[in-house]
């Protein structure tokens, strides 16, 4: 008795790209444009607080996340261009900008871990409110905040490295080229036959002058 070997459909074998192309393409954009959000969000916050000391006492000092490093912020407006422009590219243009996406989540994650003990910028600020140069901050404590610009330096490390992985499979914007790829085709002009009436009142429905002039 003979045994039927099955055949796997061609439809069947290009669904799994397909699908894996759809659900990288929606976590990467997702992962990036909140990563992007997150870090601008966490430079706004306050990272560190301290005192200074003054003739009257001590002095209260904070510094948000742009006063102590502005890398993460540059580095989010750097992704989040990024991830647009892996759309505009194709080929070893989007493999390009797919690693400068990861190389800046990468950025904004070892700046914000640096930034994290950091304690120049509210050293800084001590000497001016106390006048002595080699003045620094005292009872000097960190807020959460610098983590929260790393989980977002970590998502748009994540967009990157799916860009770089899946990028392949997604689409591009281009005029030249329909949704699935291929190029337009251009209507040739219709050739309306003056001897035709019919013709002649095509034309004219589609808004023609049938006369050609």
């Amino acid at each position: 008795m003979g045994y039927v070997t099955a055949v796997p459909h061609p439809r069947s074998e290009a669904a799994g790209p397909a699908r894996a192309g759809r659900l990288s393409l929606a976590v990467a954009l997702l992962a990036g444009a909140l990563g992007a959000a997150v870090a601008l969000l966490a430079t706004r916050q306050r990272w560190a607080e301290g005192t200074a000391t003054v003739a009257g006492g001590a002095f209260p000092l904070t510094a948000k996340g742009s006063d102590v490093t502005g890398v993460p912020a540059a580095l989010a407006i750097v992704g989040l261009a990024a991830l647009v422009a892996v759309f505009a590219v194709r080929k070893a243009g989007r493999l390009l900008v797919a690693g400068v996406l990861a190389l800046a989540g990468a950025g904004i994650v070892a700046a914000a871990l640096i930034g994290a003990g950091d304690s120049s910028a509210l050293d800084e600020q001590a000497a001016k409110a106390s006048g002595d140069t080699s003045a620094t901050v005292a009872a000097l404590s960190h807020t959460a905040w610098p983590y929260v610009a790393v989980v977002g330096g970590a998502l748009i490390l994540l967009a990157g490295l799916l860009a770089l992985r899946y990028g392949r499979l997604w689409p591009a914007m281009s005029g030249r080229y329909e949704r699935d790829g291929a190029p337009r085709v251009r209507r040739k002009p219709v050739v309306v036959d003056p001897d035709r009436p019919e013709d002649i009142w095509k034309a004219l429905d589609r808004g023609e002058d049938p006369t050609g002039a």
